[in-house]
């Protein structure tokens, strides 16, 4: 029969917290030691620590710095700690979220990193195998939300096949009526493809196109507010850089475009026409591609919600009114 024993030290923090997942099994010095005395002391209790990598020097329980192995094995017997310990440390706070703790491992490539309580006293620490599993989860997390799908901790496998619908339907019911909305737009602009039947084939290349640019702009927002590297207060400079992206890419594909519909269908109105929606569609996407994982980062949401699927919904819903304003101007179609 096996046992499993819970930390009882963690049960009382918020779930997802430092708190929560942090150890007690650590060693602690005193800066009065000796090398010799830290090893001896390692040595007697160290087998029952999580850790004997990182050893923490304390004073009635304040941190006062940190002494690696390393120095420790590679100083002499009668060297003091006090000499040998790091005062600069990384540590965090019982209540720190556990994304943020694996932020600051991924960071600083840490093996262990001190919890402090609010008064400032030493309680745990969190591990690097512990930060790893926070990654996972966390990522996961954020790639079944990018799909359009409720996290879920369990295999796919482990999944039953009524808990997996359960996961994806709310998602695709309001990602389906939500495209309910470009359905009544084009209906609304009957007109315009009854006057150039043609029109109705260059949709789906709009939309595609708009949706792909919005994710890519999204996906490298979520990464880089997952590293750290980018924040809120930065959403204009962001907002420049993808809208000079926009421009290139935009240009490209518009020209690319034109030439081909104008080569293949001989109307210089219709290749305009799309060659002025798609370079519009590629500016908006890009813009609502970063700007709104910004904004759901801002207010607690998951950037990941705002990733591909409900980001192309919005897209598509654009695209399809900024082509058929382009062609009614241009084709002088009465709506």
């Amino acid at each position: 029969m096996l046992i499993f024993l819970l930390n009882p030290s963690s049960l009382q923090y918020p779930e997802d917290s430092a708190g929560s997942i942090m150890t007690t099994e650590y060693v602690t010095l005193k800066k009065a030691m000796t090398v010799k005395q830290a090893m001896n002391h390692i040595k007697e209790i160290g087998i029952h620590k999580e850790t004997i990598y990182t050893c923490y020097v304390t004073e009635n329980k304040r941190l006062m710095g940190i002494v690696t192995a390393k120095s420790l094995m590679t100083s002499d017997d009668d060297e003091n700690i006090t000499n040998l310990m790091n005062t600069n440390i990384i540590s965090v706070h019982t209540h720190t979220d556990q994304e943020q703790v694996a932020h600051l491992f991924r960071k600083y490539d840490l093996i262990a990193m001190p919890v402090l309580d609010s008064d400032g006293c030493l309680v745990g620490i969190v591990t690097f195998d512990d930060a790893m599993d926070v990654m996972v989860d966390e990522t996961n997390e954020d790639i079944s939300r990018m799909a359009a799908m409720e996290p879920n901790e369990k295999t796919y496998f482990e999944t039953t096949v009524w808990q997996q619908a359960k996961h994806r339907i709310l998602w695709l019911l309001v990602l389906m009526f939500s495209a309910t909305i470009t359905g009544s737009i084009i209906t609304r602009y009957e007109n315009a493809f009854s006057a150039v039947p043609l029109l109705v084939s260059f949709i789906p290349m709009l939309m595609d196109t708009g949706g792909n640019c919005g994710s890519q702009s999204s996906t490298l927002i979520i990464r880089g507010l997952a590293l750290g590297e980018i924040h809120f207060k930065e959403i204009f400079k962001v907002m420049f850089k993808e809208f000079r992206i926009s421009l290139i890419v935009g240009s490209i594909l518009a020209v690319a475009n034109g030439l081909r519909i104008f080569i293949q269908y001989q109307n210089f109105n219709i290749a305009i026409v799309v060659a002025l929606s798609l370079m519009v569609v590629v500016i908006i996407a890009k813009f609502i591609g970063c700007i709104l994982p910004l904004f759901a980062n801002k207010f607690g949401v998951d950037p990941a919600i705002m990733a591909s699927p409900l980001i192309t919904t919005i897209v598509d819903t654009c695209s399809i009114l900024v082509y058929f304003n382009i062609a009614v101007h241009i084709f002088n179609i009465v709506v």
